[in-house]
Parts: C-alpha cells; sequence; structure tokens
C-alpha cells in the first residue's frame, strides 16, 4: 500500500470516526468463510456496517478525529473489525445473537454516545443500551399514562359536576 493510499484511508476512516456516535471494535479472527460471510449478513440486516481495519490506520484516524476515543486506542492489537451504526446497541445485539452460535466475534471495545466501553464483559451493557426511537417511545407511554388516568376516571364519575370535581379532588 502506497503512502497515498494509505493517507486516503485515513482520510475516509476519519471521516466514519466524525459522522457516527456508535463505534465497536471487535475481533473476528479465526472465523472461516461461511461464517463470516453469515456475520455480514447479520450485520446487514440489522443496519450495521462491518469492516476489517488495520490498527495503525485506525489509530491514525482516532488521533485526527475531534472524538475523545480514550482507551480505545490502547486496544488496538491483533484482529480488529469496526463496526459502525446509527443505533447504540445494534451492533451489541448482532455480536450477542451470534455468540449463541459461535465464540467469535469478541468485543475489544465501544463509543457509545461519548461513553467508553472497553473488554467483553460489556457486551450485556452495551445491549441495554436504548435507542433513541425507543426512548421516545418510553417518555410518550410515560406522559400518555396519567393523562389516561385522568380522562378515564372522569367518564366514570359519570358526566356530573360534582362527580368530576370529586375525581379530580383525588388525583
Amino acid at each position: 500500500m502506497t503512502r497515498e493510499e494509505k493517507s486516503q484511508v485515513i482520510q475516509d476512516l476519519t471521516a466514519q470516526l466524525a459522522d457516527t456516535n456508535t463505534i465497536y471494535l471487535a475481533d473476528i479472527s479465526g472465523l472461516d468463510a461461511l461464517t463470516t460471510s453469515n456475520l455480514r449478513r447479520a450485520c446487514f440486516k440489522a443496519n450495521v456496517k462491518l469492516a476489517v481495519v488495520k490498527n495503525t490506520l485506525l489509530s491514525k484516524a482516532m488521533e485526527a478525529s475531534d472524538k475523545e476515543f480514550g482507551e480505545l486506542q490502547d486496544i488496538l492489537k491483533g484482529n480488529t473489525s469496526l463496526m459502525i451504526s446509527e443505533a447504540g446497541n445494534a451492533p451489541a445485539k448482532v455480536i450477542k445473537e451470534f455468540r449463541k452460535k459461535s465464540d467469535k466475534p469478541l468485543l475489544k471495545g465501544a463509543y457509545v454516545e461519548e461513553a467508553i466501553y472497553v473488554g467483553d464483559d460489556q457486551l450485556d451493557a452495551l445491549v441495554n443500551i436504548k435507542s433513541r426511537e425507543e426512548l421516545i417511545g418510553d417518555i410518550i407511554t410515560l406522559l400518555q399514562s396519567p393523562a389516561k388516568n385522568v380522562v378515564s376516571a372522569l367518564q366514570s364519575g359519570g358526566g356530573k359536576l360534582s362527580g368530576i370535581l370529586k375525581t379530580l379532588s383525588e388525583k
């Protein structure tokens, strides 16, 4: 690989790192062609971009990025695959589901919304992260619940002014 090609790869990686808030580093070494193909298919279905990267080039891209990756640069050893997604928990779900059939991929680390997770033991915590859509749904449900209770209580009050006042005073 020429110096110009390396420079271009670093620029591309830096742009990818700047455009996303969810970056996972995984080890998929030792997977045969069929298993790797199945992993790529699972990533595609979950809208996760999977790419094998050179550690030195990724490290330089991290340094060139505006984001603070902290300990993630220290774990760039051995085989490293980069998983990028819009949803914070999508790559973790893919890894966890895939590990039901295989012992790989191993989670090396993750950068999710400025939080850094290092080590395979963080996989369960990452799976439990809620996406933006899930959080919005939870908030809407919480906001609707009291309103629904008041409306149903008002309807059960018989529609009379005294029943409505009594129901409102209880709430």
